[in-house]
């Protein structure tokens, strides 16, 4: 995968901003800056969608905007998780990819009993994320 590269890269430039500002990257400052680009998505997400006032951005500012947010919360993921010493290509093989029907080696796990429909379960309700 490209994530360790792009965590990398992102890794300097974050490093960077927090020298140049003066800033502190502890724990803390990990987890509120990530929920700090979350609201800021959600922001955008409203205004885009109509449900909050558009500021008179025009609809290719509102997308714009969504997007850049987007990437914000990835970028923002990407260095907490360096910064925790966690290993995200790993962790989403073992969370998500193992689930991926294309992969010959799906591995047997319990199936949702979903009204009987013997449809397996989502990840999230075998692994309770």
């Amino acid at each position: 995968m490209y994530l360790r590269q792009l965590t990398e890269e992102v890794e300097a430039v974050s490093k960077l901003y927090a020298a140049k500002h003066g800033i502190e990257r502890d724990d803390t400052w990990f987890l509120l800056k990530l929920q700090e680009e979350i609201g800021e998505l959600t922001q955008a997400f409203l205004m885009r969608s109509g449900q909050a006032r558009s500021k008179g951005r025009s609809a290719d500012e509102l997308e714009t905007q969504f997007r850049a947010e987007l990437a914000d919360v990835l970028c923002q993921l990407l260095v907490m998780a360096r910064h925790h010493g966690v290993d995200l290509e790993t962790e989403v093989e073992r969370k998500w990819l193992v689930w991926n029907p294309d992969r010959s080696s799906v591995p047997s796990r319990p199936e949702a009993s979903a009204g009987g429909t013997g449809l397996r379960a989502a990840p999230s309700d075998v692994e309770g994320t």
